[in-house]
């Protein structure tokens, strides 16, 4: 290091503005003898200090000439006139560098050592071979390895004088042909000799001998990429951290906007279609006393005559009241027009339609298996609640109310539409339609897993519905005449009867004769014991069957039987005639 970088602190600076070798021999607790005179300089230099700049000796201490016979400084390097390159003190990356400082604050820089010779094993010098003085050059000196380094005597004698070769061992170039032991090293003195750090190895080069070396351009490239990679990945580590939301929730989801091009179109046979048609003119029905109540539906007919099942309104029958409630919410007071417990059918009367339009009533003969219906009521209290399915099956006879004969009312026998539109308690007394929005029954009735006096079970897929040829009839009977005829052949059945089809009575029964004298039946030649086997081409299952069937049946309309008597078959047509007064069983 040159004195130009570094901080004056009352020096001087040196005239020369390249590095100036210095061997930095000072002991940095040496103190001047008295003031204003520099401290003595180490017994390398002689006996006092030579001029650091290299100008010439002016003769006045401290910077005087050399005391006689002690060797001086006259160069500012150590190299001689014949070295191929001198070393250099001071310099960066040259060397090991030992600074010191001494308490007046002068400062020179520590040596540093270039290898440019072989190795030391071999011989290698300090630059080109420097010398103090007369005494042995560094190029010219011993190695490392042929003895103990010395840096000249100590003290001896008053004078400062190398009296002995540098390296320990005798030199036919050095001042004494003897073999005198080393003095000691000077104080400060560099890490040569005996007690230092072992030399460097064979082959070292200057770099790896006198101090750390640097890394190399290839790992400062690999050090540079990964530290790149890292602070990349951190940084977008980073920036999801910031920018991720605080929870599940993303704060600019959208579904994009509604589809536009107004309301989409539904085909008039749809079911769409259908319930948009049909559902103004269902009605939902509260009927019951102040203990008691039933729910149900209706539809609306001709004249603002409503149709519903009677077992939604026989609690009214008893002095309870009905109120209906239309599409619109609006609801209206009703009374009972006329009620047939026979077919399970009633009609009331609202008092205020609010310009409900009336339905279309279809023809249920002309339903088939597998046609598309739709259901429509209000199950469990649900206003206008549509259900489709198809039909079941056609002629399903279903017994509704007591069969036991104990209750105030008869069992209603139906020859039912059977259809897996859910059906619920609620539907009763609603329109099952067909495909054009026509009525094609009244739903009825559902058939359970099981019953309980608490609970009621909901659909599984099998209701039942009244045809609506025989709503038309009865309906139309009622309102004309408050009652409902009751269609019927002349007969009594033999219950006990468990072959194929039924069988008339043997006996008299309850005080009737097995068949009815002028009665249908008896004109068209049945006699008691025959076994009826058809009606209209429908095989017979049992007797309930037949009730149903004729129930169906319109007072005049014609059917044919074929029965069985003294195992020949037979056939014969029947023209089924209506009682004024209803009767538990068709006769």
């Amino acid at each position: 290091m040159t004195d130009e970088t570094r901080p004056t602190e009352g020096r001087t600076p040196s005239d020369y503005p390249e590095p100036q070798g210095r061997p930095d021999f000072l002991p940095a607790d040496d103190s001047p003898d008295q003031a204003g005179r520099l401290p003595e300089p180490p017994a390398s230099f002689g006996t006092s200090w030579g001029d650091p700049s290299g100008r010439p000796s002016s003769g006045v201490p401290p910077y005087g000439g050399p005391a006689t016979g002690a060797p001086t400084f006259t160069s500012p390097s150590y190299g001689s006139p014949s070295s191929h390159e001198s070393p250099s003190y001071g310099q960066e990356g040259s060397g090991p560098s030992f600074g010191a400082s001494n308490d007046s604050g002068s400062s020179f820089g520590s040596p540093s050592y270039e290898i440019t010779g072989p190795s030391y094993g071999s011989g290698p010098t300090y630059g080109s071979g420097p010398s103090f003085g007369s005494g042995p050059s560094y190029g010219s000196g011993p190695s490392y390895g042929s003895g103990s380094p010395s840096y000249g005597g100590g003290p001896d004698n008053g004078t400062r004088a190398y009296e002995s070769p540098l390296f320990g061992s005798p030199s036919p170039s050095g001042p004494t042909g003897g073999n005198t032991p080393p003095p000691p090293p000077p104080r400060q003195a560099l890490p040569l000799g005996a007690g230092w750090a072992p030399p460097p190895p064979p082959g070292a080069d200057a770099g790896t001998s006198g101090g750390r070396r640097g890394p190399s351009t290839p790992v400062l490239v690999s050090t540079a990429v990964a530290i790149a990679l890292v602070a990349s990945l951190l940084g977008s580590v980073g920036t999801y951290l910031l920018t991720k939301p605080s929870s599940s929730n993303d704060p600019g989801y959208s579904l994009g906007p509604l589809p536009t091009g107004g309301a989409a179109s539904r085909e008039p046979g749809s079911v769409a279609g259908v319930a948009a048609r049909v559902l103004p003119s269902v009605v939902s029905i509260e009927a019951g006393t102040t203990t008691e109540g039933a729910t149900g539906s209706g539809f609306l007919i001709k004249n603002g005559y409503v149709v519903t099942n009677n077992h939604v309104v026989a609690l009214a029958a008893k002095g309870g009241e009905i109120r209906i409630m239309f599409n619109n919410r609006k609801t209206t007071p009703a009374k009972i027009v006329g009620r047939d417990p026979g077919s399970d059918l009633a009609v009331i009367k609202p008092e205020d339609t609010f310009g409900t339009p009336e339905i279309t009533l279809g023809n249920s003969d002309q339903v088939v298996v597998g046609d598309p219906v739709i259901a429509i009521g209000s199950p469990l209290g649900l206003t206008g609640t549509v259900t489709t399915g198809i039909v079941s099956s056609l002629n399903r006879p279903v017994i509704a109310g007591d069969e036991t004969g104990a209750g105030t009312e008869e069992p209603a026998y139906i020859s039912a539409i059977q259809t897996d539109a859910a059906i619920n308690p609620g539907n009763s007394g609603g329109p099952l339609v067909n495909g054009k929005g026509e009525v094609v029954g009244v739903n009825s009735a559902i058939a359970t897993l099981g019953r309980s006096v608490n609970s009621q079970s909901g659909s599984i897929g099998l209701g039942f519905a009244i045809p609506v040829n025989q709503t038309r009839r009865v309906a139309e009977e009622l309102i004309t005449t408050g009652k409902a005829k009751r269609p019927r052949i002349g007969i009594v059945l033999d219950k006990d009867y468990k072959g194929q089809g039924v069988k008339i009575a043997s006996s008299p029964s309850g005080g009737r004769q097995p068949v009815d004298a002028n009665g249908p039946a008896d004109k068209a030649g049945l006699k008691a014991g025959d076994v009826i086997l058809e009606i209209d081409g429908l095989a017979l299952q049992d007797g309930n069957e037949l009730i149903a069937l004729i129930r169906s049946k319109a007072p005049g309309a014609k059917i044919t039987i074929k029965y069985q008597r003294s195992g020949q078959e037979r056939t014969a047509t029947l023209t089924v005639v209506a009682d004024d007064e209803p009767t538990p069983t068709p006769s």
